[in-house]
């Protein structure tokens, strides 16, 4: 793809708190090898846009530019999203987490994709799970992904910091939700709304590097992960027609609330996956936990070890 044919692309960056990770994702968004103009928007969700960032500069300049402003939306990351969405307008929008760093072709080939396929939403790719020295990589498990697939599983691969979306779409349902609490599970919650509308894509080649390393805005925030979930299966009505699904948004709500000592609400929940899906995981996890043989926080730190999650 040349520089006259490559169309632009927004980049939203959200960030609180982590100016040198910040540092290395805005670096490795202007080491991409695609021509096309980007314009990189980079949110700060704090009181104030600290003087300090001290972001890397537009390697090419013209073709590509840096602003940085303040998220003056709801606090959060949706917040912060929304903010780059609405600055955006190019036909393309993509995110990156202020902890995870892109590789350089992937915007080379999810760009080709998208223009190839005018029907997709969005376009995610196989991924490369950095904690400490292991790196583990999750290869995308399906070429093209539909509204059953991601009430199934939440198909890691469509990371934020892994997509490439179409802008008009994204604005057309509504852009992130805000009102999520703690503004959780707000990724998952759009690409259900999107895959409503339509088909999204993954594509093989690994495209970004994802950091666990205990530093999620998320991790360990169990009462508001809990929440989060019980918000989203109420928001969409279709996780009736996946068990297998449910059972595993069950299982997480049950895991979370053992983790933060409410027996009683993490056994309901437990009792709703079990029925759902006597073979989900999170069962026997959330089981382990409430026995006090292991913490949750312990057994997060071995899955994301070995590049999985609760």
């Amino acid at each position: 793809m040349t520089s006259s044919d490559a169309p632009a692309v927004t980049v939203g960056i959200a960030t609180r708190g982590r100016a040198d990770s910040l540092r290395a994702a805005v670096a490795s968004i202007w080491a991409q090898s695609y021509e096309g103009p980007l314009n990189v928007v980079v949110v700060v969700d704090d009181d104030r846009v600290p003087d300090g960032l001290d972001l890397p500069a537009p390697t090419v300049p013209g073709r590509q530019t840096l602003r940085v402003v303040r998220n003056e939306r709801t606090p959060g990351v949706s917040g912060a999203r929304n903010t780059a969405l609405a600055m955006a307008d190019d036909e393309f929008i993509a995110t990156c987490d202020d902890d995870d760093a892109w590789l350089p072709g992937r915007l080379d080939v999810q760009m080709r994709e998208l223009l190839a396929h005018p029907d997709l939403r969005g376009v995610g790719g196989s991924v490369r799970v950095i904690r400490g020295d292991t790196h583990v990589v999750r290869r995308a498990p399906l070429t093209r992904v539909h509204l059953g697939d991601l009430l199934d599983d939440r198909i890691m691969e469509l990371h934020p910091s892994a997509l490439t979306y179409r802008r008009r779409v994204v604005d057309l349902v509504g852009g992130w939700d805000e009102t999520l609490p703690g503004g959780h599970p707000e990724d998952y919650d759009l690409l259900l709304r999107l895959a409503r509308t339509g088909t999204l894509a993954l594509v093989e080649d690994v495209v970004a590097d994802i950091h666990w390393n205990g530093g999620s805005h998320f991790f360990s925030k169990w009462s508001m992960l809990a929440e989060g979930l019980v918000a989203l299966l109420a928001k969409f009505p279709e996780f009736a027609a996946s068990p297998r699904g449910r059972a595993r948004i069950s299982g997480q709500i049950a895991y979370a609330y053992a983790a933060v000592g409410q027996r009683a609400e993490a056994r309901t929940w437990l009792r709703r996956a079990w029925a759902d899906n006597r073979r989900e995981p999170r069962v026997a996890l959330t089981a382990l936990v409430l026995s006090g043989v292991v913490s949750a926080d312990r057994i997060q730190a071995v899955l994301h070890a070995r590049g999985r999650g609760i």
